[in-house]
């Protein structure tokens, strides 16, 4: 069977002895994708596969050549970014490095806006639900100019979080219902959900919206367990129609119980409609799109960039280890929309 997508060869990321780990990929528009950000993993404990393990990481600037090839640079410095985390730690969690970046750039004053996930966990892995994931975020000229504000999105009590950013377009009332990662815990269970946050200024403060996205509520196999934004279309890419934009999420199958162990199922990447004008989601493919051909149990899309009219590439990472790009047509998708 024909595959909707195109899987490039190789890795997108030269890597190094230092960072042989890299990870979701940001690009900045206004360079012409050429350089953006990237996560860098400086310490891995455990198995991906297995649920406990931990990334130390470094957001680094990458530049490219074309867009199949980008080297890793310097490490982002954002001024106020120790005092800002600082501020934010409590007795027994560490800070283990910003993650998940994304790059939104304000068309009226051309500044560039960085959010990031920002992860206090507890020292000891105990007592999960004291841990602290925030929406980090930052403003600048460009990436060398950035300057750390408080957070959009603060976790709150029981353990809600936000991360992973999806920016939707304003709305006809003037705000945005943007789309992050956070969670509902159902006793002993955990699943990562899809929720909005509501946005007046892409800057300032947001408030926590409702849960779209539900793994056991929507009853999918292959977001069973995990589910996670990704970025929208354009419309030039693929219209859908006035309020709506067809987009990726990341999903991820139930996780099992191995020899007192639980191991995680596949993260996959899937396509989604999402109704912006009311913030809810209309529909999830019941098949995911792409499963990366050495995937041992993650493809997790990141980036989206339109390079000719009706095709663009998408930039994933595979099992938290490199990025790989895959060429999407339109009208390959199009096949596969309700």
């Amino acid at each position: 069977m024909k595959l909707p997508y195109i899987e490039h060869s190789g890795k997108v990321i030269e890597t190094n002895s230092t960072y042989p780990l890299v990870m979701a990929i940001a690009l900045d528009p206004r360079t012409k994708y050429k350089e953006g950000v990237l996560r860098c993993i400086t310490h891995r404990e455990g198995d991906v596969m297995i649920k406990g393990y931990r990334d130390k990481s470094e957001l680094h600037k990458v530049t490219g050549d074309t867009f199949e090839h980008f080297n890793i640079g310097e490490r982002i410095n954002i001024k106020g970014e120790d005092e800002m985390i600082a501020s934010l730690m409590k007795e027994g969690l560490e800070f283990i490095g910003l993650e998940d970046p994304d790059i939104w750039i304000d068309e009226k004053t051309d500044l560039l806006h960085l959010y990031f996930t920002i992860p206090l966990v507890t020292k000891d892995k105990s007592n999960s639900l004291l841990k602290g994931v925030h929406l980090g975020h930052a403003v600048g000229k460009d990436l060398d100019s950035l300057e750390m504000t408080e957070p959009v999105l603060l976790s709150e009590s029981g353990g809600i979080y936000a991360k992973e950013l999806s920016i939707a377009p304003i709305n006809s009332k003037g705000f945005r219902y943007n789309l992050v990662e956070s969670c509902v815990r159902t006793g002993n269970l955990k699943y990562s959900t899809v929720r909005v946050g509501i946005s007046h200024d892409m800057g300032k403060p947001w408030k926590f919206g409702e849960t779209v996205l539900h793994p056991k509520e929507w009853n999918i196999s292959w977001i069973g367990g995990h589910a996670s934004p990704g970025p929208l279309f354009s419309p030039s890419f693929i219209d859908i129609g006035k309020g709506k934009r067809l987009g990726i999420v990341n999903g991820r199958e139930k996780s099992k119980i191995q020899n007192g162990k639980t191991i995680y199922g596949m993260f996959s990447v899937g396509l989604f409609i999402y109704d912006y004008e009311v913030g809810k989601i209309d529909w999830v493919s019941p098949e995911p799109l792409i499963q990366d051909s050495e995937a041992k149990t993650i493809t997790f899309a990141s980036q989206f960039i339109e390079t000719i009219k009706g095709e663009g590439i998408l930039y994933a990472h595979v099992d938290d280890s490199f990025v790989r790009a895959y060429t999407l047509k339109a009208e390959d998708i199009k096949s596969l929309l309700p």
